[in-house]
């Protein structure tokens, strides 16, 4: 293995650094799979044992000025992600330990550019909120702007690590959160050191 060989892949990357600050959405908002509702925010409480009347008590959440109760902050990403999965679908075909889904709302697989990965995960999140989403609502992501592209060889591969950052919007289009997402895409150990045999 030369020294050329091994930063050949990092060029690789040199598309998707270019394309830094340009939004990959085509301009669409992707919606979460269900309104936002009640029943879910209760059931995303419970294990948490998060006690809050604004989530809970619609009487106190209209004291408090709002239509309903609200969902918690927290609960921003998991509204806002697409089905996974539909009936008839096959979401893994493979048994494997590390197996990844075939396909999945929240990789890089539709990445139009820089090298094909197939490990990806999540490095962090913060997000800015404009307002709190009530019961009823449902919203999703609008945009998806990259934001930063740094290559990276780590313990668990090639690949880079990527930030990016979308509007959470209601169904009339009004921004209630403001999300940045960062993320590894890579191409697993195991994978790199048999093509660089």
């Amino acid at each position: 293995m030369t020294t050329t060989r091994t930063e050949d892949w990092k060029a690789e990357w040199q598309p998707v650094i270019d394309a830094v600050g340009q939004d990959f959405s085509s301009g669409e908002t992707v919606f979460g799979a269900d309104p936002v509702e009640r029943g879910a925010i209760r059931r995303y409480l419970e294990p948490l044992e998060f006690d809050c009347a604004l989530h809970t008590d619609p009487e106190a959440a209209r004291a408090a000025g709002f239509d309903d109760v609200t969902m918690p902050y927290t609960g921003v990403v998991a509204w806002t992600i697409p089905p996974l999965w539909r009936p008839g679908e096959v979401l893994f075909d493979s048994d494997d330990r590390d197996a990844q889904p075939v396909q999945t709302p929240i990789n890089n697989q539709d990445m139009p550019l820089g090298p094909r990965t197939t490990g990806f995960f999540g490095t962090d999140i913060d997000i800015d909120f404009l307002r709190p989403v009530v019961a009823g609502e449902r919203i999703g992501r609008r945009g998806n702007r990259l934001l930063s592209c740094a290559p990276k060889e780590t313990s668990v591969g090639r690949g880079a690590f990527l930030k990016w950052e979308s509007d959470v919007v209601t169904e009339s289009g009004e921004v209630v959160a403001r999300i940045r997402i960062g993320t590894y895409a890579y191409v697993p150990k195991n994978e790199t050191e048999a093509s660089d045999d």
